[in-house]
């Protein structure tokens, strides 16, 4: 794919305010003199050195790139949230100690340490910290129950968690009496078996640490087709073979979107595209996070802090469009250079209407969190190809094949299935028989989707013979769902779909057959059930009442039917 090299301004920011947030229950904190804490900043958040007292001196004990930063860019702030901002040497001296921190813990034999917090400075460090000390961080969902948390927990093998106020409370539910994992939290109010991270932080050394440790990737877990999450490490497309912890620094430094300017994180950085724009910091790239997405808020954080690049999915472009047209024309988006989009298919006409506004910086990214990005399409090449993903990246070719699996010509529709040219393909953690489930050949493997291949070798998606539902750019399973929904003593039988939303772009619907149809159970009380069982945003957001789900002689559901039939003539008693 065609990358273009453009310059773009990645000095200090302006209007350095930070926002305040009126419903926090936490306060301000001040930067230590050991930089060991994170700051909070008021206007200007960093003085001017000091007339013949540099501020920083090479050499001094952070790692080599905030080193090199701070003398190149000693104003600049290198890293800021909703509540605080830090320098290219504070954010330094928290990754050394948090770096430190992490080497001194008894990690175990997979170095696993767990990331069960909402976006914020910390939990950006903790991940990068644990690059730093040559281990391996797993991000957990921060909408998981205690329930979902304990398997993951147990799964990945981690010693450590680190949380923060709104997590807390599940972390320690999720732990309960196992004194092998160590709790360490942010701005939480003192509990039994938690560490404070500040405290945790102010002991640890400052020193640089060891670079010729091997970098381990990250764990992440997909929803599962059977109701458990699988384990997959970040695939090679995503994470660098380098041998050492140097190594992959060095490489970092020459991601495509290095140097372009400042990187608006506005995704939960439990998704690989948010964490991975996170990891720029490393390529001397400033960071803004956003706590959670909010349109108005994005446009003025692209205004504001002259946002080069970013990674959206559908849905927030949605949101972003449906702005009052004066506030999008008063908006500066001329900053923008390169906007990746992703986790699920863009209707035409909300794509055309972005690239419309914001320019031919779009680039859309097909792949999943198993093998990376298969298929990569740019703003120009998507408006002589509309609809398209994309054609394949290295090292992925493609293949079409029918029910029989046999392959069919271009612009025939059937499977689409993606050969890994390395042989790696998908590889599930703890789980032979699921990764092979997922290939019909060595290195060759499906991600469900029904589509077919122009005679350019451009990749176009029609539908989806996966029971997988995407909702707002996240991947739903509905055997979550379902099995939550079993487990009432009311309900015979179950089965979930995903329906069109102008919003989310599907949403899940439960299709509910009760055990005793003139006394049925509510819907409310599904609801709850559902949302003390699982994530909140794995449930359904309609419950219909059925006679049948229609299951076949094996037992197996058909959820393109089912979702046919409901859209057609609504299966609802």
């Amino acid at each position: 794919m065609p990358r273009r090299n453009l310059n773009a301004n990645n000095g200090v920011t302006r209007n350095r305010q930070p926002v305040a947030d009126p419903h926090s229950r936490c306060q301000p904190r001040a930067v230590s003199n050991a930089g060991a804490q994170v700051a909070t900043v008021t206007e200007p958040p960093l003085r001017p050195p000091t007339a013949g007292k540099p501020r920083h001196v090479k050499g001094d004990t952070v790692p080599e790139f905030c080193d090199r930063l701070a003398l190149q860019r000693p104003e600049e702030i290198a890293v800021r949230d909703d509540r605080a901002a830090l320098s290219w040497v504070e954010l330094g001296r928290l990754l050394n100690r948090v770096a430190n921190g992490l080497r001194a813990q008894s990690l175990g034999a997979e170095r696993r340490v767990a990331v069960f917090a909402d976006n914020a400075i910390e939990t950006g460090a903790v991940h990068l910290g644990g690059l730093l000390a040559g281990a391996s961080t797993v991000p957990v969902n921060f909408h998981f129950t205690a329930a979902e948390l304990r398997y993951i927990l147990e799964d990945s093998g981690a010693r450590v968690i680190f949380v923060g106020p709104s997590t807390v409370h599940r972390a320690l539910e999720a732990v309960g009496d196992n004194n092998e994992i160590t709790v360490i939290g942010w701005r939480c109010a003192l509990e039994p078996r938690l560490v404070d991270f500040a405290a945790w932080i102010g002991t640890a050394d400052q020193a640089n640490p060891p670079t010729d440790v091997a970098p381990l990737p990250h764990l992440l877990y997909t929803s599962g087709t059977t109701g458990v999450p699988k384990g997959t490490d970040l695939p090679p497309t995503m994470f660098s073979s380098a041998r050492t912890v140097a190594e992959h620094l060095d490489e970092i430094g020459q991601h495509p979107e290095a140097g372009l300017g400042p990187h608006l994180v506005v995704g939960p950085m439990y998704h690989t595209g948010p964490l991975s724009g996170f990891r720029l910091l490393a390529a001397g790239t400033p960071v803004i996070i956003l706590g959670g997405f909010d349109a108005l808020a994005t446009l003025r954080a692209i205004t504001d802090r002259h946002i080069a690049t970013t990674v959206m999915v559908p849905t927030h472009f949605a949101r972003l469009l449906a702005l009052p047209e004066h506030v999008r024309r008063a908006a500066d988006v001329s900053s923008l250079r390169k906007v990746i989009h992703t986790g699920a298919p863009c209707p035409a006409k909300c794509k055309r209407a972005m690239i419309d506004w914001w320019g031919p910086v779009l680039v859309e990214a097909y792949g999943a969190t198993e093998v990376g990005t298969v298929c990569e399409i740019t703003s120009d090449e998507w408006l002589t190809h509309p609809g398209s993903v994309g054609r394949t990246l290295d090292p992925f070719g493609i293949v079409v094949l029918d029910d029989d699996e046999q392959p069919v010509d271009p612009g025939t529709e059937g499977r689409l299935f993606f050969h890994d040219r390395t042989g790696r393909g998908i590889i599930y953690r703890n789980d032979p028989q699921k990764s092979a489930a997922a290939h019909v050949a060595p290195g060759v493997f499906t991600l469900g989707e029904i589509g077919f291949v122009d005679a350019d070798g451009y990749v176009y998606l029609t539908d989806r013979s996966a029971d997988l539902i995407l909702s707002g750019g996240v991947n739903i399973y509905p055997a979550e769902a379902e099995n939550a929904l079993l487990a009432h003593p009311e309900v015979l039988d179950a089965a979930c779909i995903g329906v069109p939303d102008p919003d989310m772009g599907e949403r899940l619907v439960a299709l509910v057959v009760p055990a005793d149809p003139a006394a049925p159970p509510t819907a409310d009380t599904l609801m709850s059930l559902c949302r003390n069982t699982i994530a909140h945003y794995k449930c359904p957001r309609e419950v219909q009442l059925v006679d049948s789900v229609e299951r076949n002689a094996m037992g197996k559901i058909n959820r393109r039917r089912l979702r046919d039939t409901a859209l057609n003539s609504p299966l609802q008693r």
